[in-house]
């Protein structure tokens, strides 16, 4: 799948531990941008959303989670790396295992390394930070 010529379905997870929740930064060099967005994926062919959160997981920070409530769905149409892109996007609640607990997370998606960190929520409701999607709030 072209994920800039069609409508990709993807999941994502909301991780909260106090007031902090579980991201992974990102940044859009055609803007010149640092954002933040939740773990999570693609869903693939004849994969539930619940299934493709925990294998995302699993290929990105390589723990297991356990899902929790469905929270909505959004859709969400933008621009990124100067690229149009249209995503339906569901979102999860989800845990980790205490056992499963870090400050931050090696993170591999897409052949890239980053880190999964946890940020104070009040740093993207003030807009200190930015946390895409924005209908994420919706959830938080």
């Amino acid at each position: 799948m072209d994920k800039f010529k069609e409508i990709r379905p993807i999941v994502l997870g909301l991780i909260k531990n106090d007031n902090k929740l579980l991201v992974s930064k990102g940044y859009d060099e055609f803007k010149n941008q640092e954002f933040y967005r939740c773990l999570g994926g693609g869903i693939e062919f004849l994969e539930t959303s619940e299934d493709a959160l925990k294998r995302e997981f699993k290929e990105e920070i390589n723990i297991g989670i356990e899902i929790g409530k469905f929270l909505g769905i959004s859709e969400n149409i933008f621009n990124y790396m100067g690229k149009d892109a249209h995503e339906l996007i569901l979102f999860y609640e989800a845990y980790i295992n205490d056992k499963d607990y870090k400050e931050k997370y090696n993170l591999i998606d897409d052949n890239s390394e980053s880190e999964a960190i946890w940020v104070d929520i009040d740093k993207f409701k003030s807009e200190e930070l930015i946390l895409y999607p924005k209908e994420i709030f919706k959830y938080l």
